[in-house]
């Protein structure tokens, strides 16, 4: 399986929002991007971790690709506000491509280019190697169905 790894804000909705995409055959939320090891909810909320919550993908290249990955990233949070999304306020909510090979740094880079054309405000999405990524907290995994929350 091929893994991607996306950050668009409050994990919560973002898993739930790949987990209807054909071709997606796990999901996982946790943090990425920062300073610290083996952070927790409550260091990268209120702390200085520089994490991201994030999206850890594992997909079937057969059945959806990297390149369309992407577009639906572009299409699940706005890549145009700084460490925010909607309501949810601070570096952890930000928008970012952390990528896991040059191909998929090519691929990223191009479709910001061309995705800017859809966005009255520049994109702010960074877009770096993938680090380390830390499992969040179980009680965060597939919060929506465990809570039976309207999906998004």
């Amino acid at each position: 399986m091929a893994k991607a790894l996306f950050g668009a804000g409050c994990f919560w909705g973002v898993e739930e929002y790949f987990k209807q995409i054909k071709g997606i055959t796990n999901t996982k939320v946790g943090y990425s991007g920062g300073n610290t090891e083996n952070p927790t909810y409550e260091s990268v909320c209120y702390g200085n971790t520089e994490h991201a919550e994030v999206i850890f993908l594992e997909f079937n290249e057969n059945i959806i690709s990297y390149k369309n990955l992407v577009e639906y990233f572009w299409q699940c949070h706005d890549p145009t506000t700084l460490n925010r999304q909607g309501p949810d306020v601070g570096r952890q909510y930000r928008s970012s491509i952390f990528y896991f090979s040059e191909e998929q740094k090519n691929i990223a880079e191009k479709s910001k280019k061309e995705n800017q054309k859809n966005f009255n405000n520049k994109i702010v999405t960074e877009i770096k190697e993938a680090g380390k990524f830390f499992l969040a907290e179980e009680y965060h995994q597939n919060y929506i169905q465990k809570n039976k929350i309207l999906s998004v």
